[in-house]
């Protein structure tokens, strides 16, 4: 249907044309309850491809919708539109101002990426959205972003001083404030630009009562479009009445923004009240103080971060008592003047008579861990225990701040006589906007009916407080029909003129917002969506596949698993955590854990008639992904997926991205020739066992001139790589061989794993050592079991599971005696505490093998504290270490930190992501480029810029491995360390 346009984007853009079935897939849902596939994409490579594709598309006459980092979550960011995807290329910053602290950007730029750098001249963006790390300057100025920081910098429309606007019919100018003079020059010039501008201001003119007496005066109106910056007292800045349209008007080709001064010092204090009314209650007197932020979080969302450990207990216990509780921010050019400010607003409401319970932070941070409680607000409340899943629809509405505890009392009421109850409320209560999420039932038909009476009640409730439906995320689809109740049909008319004026055609991201249509009854917002139209669970009733994993968290149903992502977008940060280094290196959408989780949500949506069904002739009219567990685009999504687990532990809601694609990969492969890698990687530890008998000539075979290629052409191995050296004798060998020491201790059991035991039994060794030192009686079983890891990474999960079977049953009697197992590989550790327990939940023997499975700095802490203990000083150690990315995912590095803390060593603890070789990721042919790419985002320059005589520690294998091939770098295994400070 569309082969000519995308044969003409192709052919006449420079950038990367997508209409495949996989890419419409991952572009047809933002962070909303919405889904409307594209019909294509477009990635520019610079503005110009930009220009020109809107130019295609008008000769076609098909709509266009620009996204940033889709995380919208009214659904303006997906649309039944040509997709313009500015991330990945368009992300200049162009020129930068430092004496008028002004900054002209690209659309595409990261706010995140942004800010760190413009740090060098300490200037920052001043909005700054929860979504920091994945949205864009495009996206905040189409979507007029807020953040905590707008309490102190506004709105993004407040920091947009020009923008560079296209328009559907191919109108390029830049817009901003216009004074009488450059008016009269426009409308000199004449075309389309003086027509825009006349229209606009006869709009205006012809409407100033109006204007002027309908918009909610209160810091957080995000609804509607700004028609109020055209009025004469603002200065007709056409800028700032674009912000915020959500690309229904124009494209935003460049934004010229005023930048704000990095305060050095920052203080936090944080009071408590009885409840999260009481909090709205304080809220201007607290407000006066002029805060940097002013956020409120209730008793809910507390025990949800609890629950899900969104925050260390130690970090929770320094909350106040109460129930409701106000988050207040202060800055400062120093230490003294931050605290001052926070002592005055502490003196300021005792005597107001809220008289709250106070906590006071002074270690900055532990200010930022608690700061990090409230950010995770989206995440923590999607899946709150209980089974029932809630979501965005209502989840952003701001009152006036002085009437945001009467607000609050009757949006609860109104919440529990809809039997929504409980839900978490919080927000930015210093400009009375309160976020939440609430679990309505958007799959059946009276579940949405609900829903619709629900959120037309909350309007009417809002609009009679003189707020705004929408205090940050926008109207899109969700508020569009709504807008009516808070504007009046009269203005909402205006919104449709004001689109007529820029779109005529209705081709900029149609059917959101408003629409240029002339007629239409006069409650209702005409030829925009429905808020119950496109929603994406509807009609999401496919079949539950039989898996071999079983999903504990999403009620043992894959279907579930599949839709678990809800679209924030953190896997698309450039730093921190370790989630996504495939995406760090290609910035691609589809190499996101959100765009894989769309492919599989598309791919489950598609098998209709049957969880083996691969025909796409059983599938709906708008399925995307239809050939099933057979799906190339999908594998091909998939592939470049290290399964390095960071998304388990960084995404706010716990996508495991990882056993998604071991689970996809045993469908896809079933019954069929798989990669030569999944017989060589995959059955490592049988190979290694056979090496075993001749370690030395299977070494100078590997590793020979010309026969090496041969090996690796064979195991699907890349060239570029160096295979790992069987170790002369193996750690089982070793332990089997030597002369174990006398003693009666009590009994620990060290896991042979296939890396340490073969490649690297130097670990088990100084474990060995270790331990026996600390005053236990090591026992080590034999070399012929293991924990499947190699299996599981490969998809090959049958064998994987008779493998743990095999190893659970042979530890049973230690298990049940209360041996504890001591591993040394991470992942290995890992499969044991995780994947062995949601692969064969039924197996008790496993259940006890996943409770009695330690690390080994764990163990020492837990059994033997006293053992390590800090050399003489002067005699201490620097170090950097690098988390293994399953370790961070399952149990994190705490423990480790702890002892190499007791053990004297100045450890910094790298946070510079995955080391990119990710077990046999690294190693495949086809995955160089990205495993090499991931290592030099942080890793390799991190350790060639190390101090001489810092010791490189890295618990992992694979770590070791690659830090030894990027660098020349030996690191050393915790064990190694602290038995050489034995």
């Amino acid at each position: 249907m569309f082969d000519t346009l995308e044969r003409d984007l192709a052919a006449r853009v420079d950038g990367e044309v997508r209409f495949d079935a996989g890419s419409r897939a991952v572009y047809a849902h933002d962070a909303s309850n919405y889904r409307q596939p594209p019909i294509g994409v477009v990635v520019p490579r610079d503005i110009d491809a930009a220009v020109e594709a809107v130019a295609v598309c008008r000769e076609h006459d098909v709509p266009v919708l620009s996204r940033g980092g889709g995380t919208s979550l009214a659904g303006q960011c997906c649309n039944a539109a040509v997709v313009i995807d500015w991330s990945k290329y368009c992300g200049r910053l162009v020129s930068l101002d430092t004496g008028r602290r002004r900054a002209v950007v690209e659309p595409g730029a990261c706010l995140d990426d942004l800010n760190a750098e413009l740090a060098a001249h300490e200037l920052m963006v001043g909005p700054k959205p929860s979504t920091h790390g994945a949205c864009t300057i495009g996206g905040m100025v189409g979507n007029n972003s807020c953040g905590a920081s707008a309490q102190a910098y506004g709105k993004m429309a407040d920091s947009v001083v020009r923008l560079e606007v296209l328009t559907y019919d191919g109108t390029r100018m830049w817009v901003g404030p216009t004074d009488a003079a450059e008016y009269g020059r426009i409308l000199a010039e004449g075309g389309r630009r003086a027509e825009v501008y006349r229209e606009l201001r006869e709009l205006v003119e012809a409407n100033l009562a109006l204007i002027r007496t309908r918009y909610p005066d209160i810091p957080r109106r995000i609804s509607g479009y700004n028609l109020d910056a055209l009025l004469p007292e603002n200065g007709f800045d056409l800028a700032r009445a674009i912000v915020g349209s959500e690309s229904t008007l124009v494209t935003v080709l460049q934004a010229e923004i005023t930048l704000f001064p990095v305060p050095p010092f920052q203080s936090l204090v944080v009071l408590g009240f009885g409840d999260i009314a009481a909090a709205g209650d304080a809220v201007p007197d607290v407000a006066r103080h002029r805060p940097l932020a002013l956020e409120g979080i209730d008793q809910t969302l507390i025990d949800l971060a609890r629950t899900e450990h969104v925050s260390e207990e130690s970090t929770l216990r320094d909350m106040p008592e109460g129930s409701g509780w106000l988050m207040v921010r202060f800055g400062g050019d120093t230490r003294e003047q931050a605290d001052e400010r926070a002592e005055r607003l502490l003196e300021g409401v005792h005597r107001s008579g809220h008289d709250p319970r106070v906590a006071y932070l002074d270690d900055p941070d532990e200010e930022e861990r608690l700061w990090k409680v409230r950010e995770a607000g989206l995440g923590a409340t999607a899946y709150p225990p209980g089974g029932v899943d809630t979501h965005e629809g209502w989840e952003d509405a701001a009152v006036p701040p002085e009437r945001l505890g009467d607000y609050l009392r009757e949006f609860r009421a109104l919440i529990a006589e809809f039997g929504y109850d409980p839900v978490s409320l919080y927000g930015h209560f210093g400009q009375g906007c309160v976020h939440t999420r609430i679990p309505f039932d958007l799959e059946d038909p009276g579940g949405v009916a609900t829903y619709r009476r629900f959120v037309h009640r909350a309007a009417r409730l809002v609009a009679s407080f003189g707020g705004s439906l929408s205090g940050e995320h926008g109207d899109g689809q969700s508020r569009a029909e709504l807008l009516p109740i808070m504007f009046g049909a009269e203005v909402v008319a205006l919104f449709g003129r004001c689109k007529r004026i820029f779109d005529p055609g209705d081709r900029m991201n149609p059917g959101k917002v408003a629409s240029p249509v002339r007629a239409g009854p006069p409650s209702e917002n005409p030829g925009v969506y429905r808020l119950d139209e496109n929603l994406d669970r509807r009609g999401y009733h496919p079949d539950e596949p039989r898996t071999h994993f079983h999903f504990p968290d999403d009620h043992d149903l894959f279907t579930h698993a599949a839709a678990r992502c809800v679209g924030i977008g953190r896997c698309r940060s450039s730093s921190g955590g370790v989630m996504c280094p495939s995406y760090r290196v290609t910035h691609e959408e589809k190499h996101t854990t959100r765009g894989r989780a769309r492919l599989l949500l598309e791919m489950m949506r598609g098998m209709a008639d049957g969880a083996d069904s691969a025909s796409a002739d059983s599938t709906s009219a708008d399925t995307t992904v239809g050939d099933g567990w057979r799906s190339k685009d999908v594998h091909e999504a998939l592939d470049l997926c290290l399964a390095c687990k960071g998304c388990r532990g960084d995404c706010p809601v716990n996508v495991d991205m990882a056993t998604y694609k071991a689970e996809f990969l045993s469908h896809h492969y079933h019954r069929r020739i798989r990669p030569p890698s999944h017989y060589s990687m995959g059955w490592l530890p049988v190979w290694a066992r056979l090496a075993a008998f001749a370690p030395g000539p299977v070494n100078a075979l590997a590793h020979a001139p010309l026969l090496d290629r041969v090996v690796k052409r064979a195991g699907g191995v890349d060239r570029r790589r160096t295979l790992p050296r069987f170790a002369r004798q193996r750690l089982t060998d070793w332990f089997r061989e030597r002369e174990a020491p006398d003693g009666d201790g009590p009994p620990v059991v060290l896991w042979p794993d296939t890396f340490t035991d073969n490649f690297h039994p130097g670990a088990g060794r100084a474990a060995v050592r270790v331990l026996e030192a600390a005053g236990f009686r090591v026992e080590m079983p034999p070399p012929t079991l293991c924990c499947g890891l190699t299996w599981i990474s490969t998809g090959q999960l049958g064998t994987a599971a008779r493998t743990l079977r095999r190893t659970a049953r042979a530890l049973a009697p230690r298990l049940r005696a209360g041996t504890p197992v001591v591993a040394l590989e991470p992942s290995c550790a890992a499969v044991f505490r995780s994947d062995a327990p949601e692969l064969l939940p039924d197996d008790a023997d496993v259940g006890l093998l996943a409770k009695r499975t330690h690390s080994l700095s764990e163990f020492l802490l837990d059994r033997a504290p006293q053992a390590v203990a800090a050399p003489p000083p002067g005699t201490g150690r620097a170090a950097i270490a690098q988390p293994h990315c399953h370790q961070h995912a399952i149990w994190g590095f705490e423990a480790d930190a702890e002892v190499l803390r007791r053990a004297g060593v100045q450890a910094e603890v790298l946070d510079v992501g995955c080391c990119g070789l990710a077990g046999n990721f690294g190693f495949e042919r086809g995955h160089y480029e990205v495993s090499v790419g991931a290592a030099e985002l942080g890793l390799w320059p991190r350790v060639r810029d190390a101090d001489p005589g810092t010791t490189v520690l890295a618990d992992g294998f694979s770590c070791r491995t690659q830090i030894a091939d990027g660098t020349g770098v030996r690191a050393l295994h915790l064990a190694e360390l602290l038995a050489e400070l034995l």
